[in-house]
């Protein structure tokens, strides 16, 4: 495999370090397969996507192994200009890790490098939100209201800090005025929870959307409306169940493109970060992502 080179990018800080330990186990299985291997190291938000948009404009065929969440698997899918001359290898190294959960990605470092050494392909979905990308979910409503107090919640880590951050938004739960617009159907609601789905889990393991596939050429969009104040704790066990999608207040679409706007102070988020859009398009991008398989 002399003509093989991995580009790695890594995330130092991700998941309080556990991306440098799995970083050594990367470069302990190339050393050991004689695979060449060039390393970026990111030291600040955004570096992901300088190093692939570099890479994709400067090389013919980049095969770059991206170790971080999914936040850094997002910058990353931002940097490609080029889609035919890249594929990624994603392994994630972040504190919820939904993408790779729903991907059903392998556990183990020697699985992943197994499959990416093979240098087979397979091509999946995104979702093109204004002019950004989305892997995995993006929503507003109780989801931002979650990563909000998250920011701000001490004393806890991991997935204890955002159960913590989940139950304080549920007991001063807020309700958010959208518009939105999906194939002949437009109108105005109150709702507690918009998210547009590509993947199913959000939080770290919250079925959000249980009737996602990836690669499936539509997203799921999932609306939870309001409702009357005595349902929070029969509403909040079904959705830790991933049950809610048979209550009266929930609303599911399938869709390639769809139209939202919020009327109140509410934000976005995709694949975790934030965003200060008040409205946005979102449109499937069906095969396009070229994934090590």
């Amino acid at each position: 495999m002399e003509d093989l080179t991995f580009d790695i990018i890594y995330n130092p800080v991700s998941s309080g370090g556990k991306s440098v330990k799995v970083f050594e186990e990367v470069l302990a299985e190339l050393d050991r397969r004689g695979i060449n291997y060039v390393i970026h190291k990111t030291s600040y938000a955004g570096e992901t996507t300088e190093i692939v948009r570099k890479l994709n404009t400067s090389q013919s065929d980049t095969k770059a192994i991206i170790l971080g969440g999914d936040g850094t698997f997002g910058e990353a899918l931002m940097g490609i200009e080029n889609f035919d001359t890249i594929a990624l290898g994603l392994i994630p190294c972040g504190t919820g890790n939904d993408y790779a959960r729903a991907m059903r990605f392998p556990q183990a470092t020697k699985d992943f490098i197994d499959q990416f050494t093979k240098c087979e392909t397979r091509t999946t979905d995104f979702i093109e939100v204004n002019d950004k990308r989305c892997l995995n979910v993006c929503g507003m409503g109780m989801d931002v209201d979650i990563l909000e107090r998250y920011a701000v919640t001490k004393g806890v880590k991991g997935k204890l800090k955002y159960y913590a951050a989940l139950f304080w938004v549920v007991a001063h739960l807020k309700f958010h005025k959208i518009r939105y617009t999906i194939g002949e159907e437009s109108g105005e609601r109150e709702v507690v929870i918009t998210s547009i789905a590509n993947g199913q889990f959000i939080g770290g393991g919250m079925n959000m959307s249980p009737n996602s596939i990836i690669g499936d050429g539509k997203f799921n969009v999932v609306m939870i409306d309001r409702f009357k104040r005595g349902q929070k704790i029969p509403l909040l066990l079904s959705f830790l169940k991933g049950k809610h999608l048979t209550r009266p207040e929930t609303r599911e679409f399938w869709a390639d493109e769809f139209d939202i706007e919020i009327l109140d102070d509410g934000k976005f988020q995709m694949d975790g970060e934030l965003f200060d859009f008040k409205k946005i398009h979102c449109k499937l991008v069906h095969g396009k992502l070229r994934l090590l398989n």
